[in-house]
Order: C-alpha cells, then sequence, then structure tokens
C-alpha cells in the first residue's frame, strides 16, 4: 500500500514524511502543535539549539498526553463508583417499595 509523503515546516526547516493514505491531515495537525510548542519554547529564549527545543517539546507533549490519560482514568472511576451507588440506591428503594 502506497504511504503519500507530506511536507511539513517545523521551525523554519521542511521534513518530508510518509504517512498511511487517509492520515495525511492529521499528520499536517500534529506537525503544526509540534511547531507550536517548539516556537514557544525557543521564543522563551533560554534553550539553544534545534535538539534541545525538540526534546523539551517532546517532554512537555508526553507529559500533557499522560496527564489527560491519568485524568481520563480518574473520571472512568469516579464514573463506576456513582453507576455503583446509583445501582445501590435503586435496589434499596426496589426492595423497601
Amino acid at each position: 500500500m502506497d504511504k503519500p509523503s507530506v511536507s511539513v515546516n517545523i521551525l523554519g526547516q521542511t521534513f518530508k514524511i510518509n504517512c498511511p493514505k487517509g492520515h495525511e491531515a492529521d499528520l499536517k495537525e500534529a506537525a503544526e502543535y509540534l511547531n507550536n510548542q517548539m516556537r514557544g519554547i525557543k521564543a522563551g529564549g533560554k534553550i539553544i539549539g534545534l535538539e534541545k527545543i525538540a526534546v523539551l517539546a517532546a517532554l512537555n507533549i508526553t507529559h500533557d498526553m499522560l496527564s489527560g490519560q491519568k485524568h481520563a482514568r480518574s473520571n472512568e472511576q469516579q464514573l463506576r463508583e456513582l453507576t455503583s451507588q446509583l445501582d445501590s440506591a435503586l435496589t434499596h428503594k426496589t426492595k423497601a417499595g
């Protein structure tokens, strides 16, 4: 299966990247997000060097992703607990009624 090549621009450098057909827009969106993150770090002026900026951006993005996953798991647990409490309350009411 052919993988289209997509050109993306990150900090003024163009990269040609292969991606699965139909995911070109997702790749461009991810590259734009990464570019914005890296520009923000570069604008801070304290980090010099593309490699260091890229690593810091990757760490920031990974941290955000992992935090989001933890938050989602916490929400799922709360939903299970509330569902269990609701089930217990409805079972208790049905038996009492």
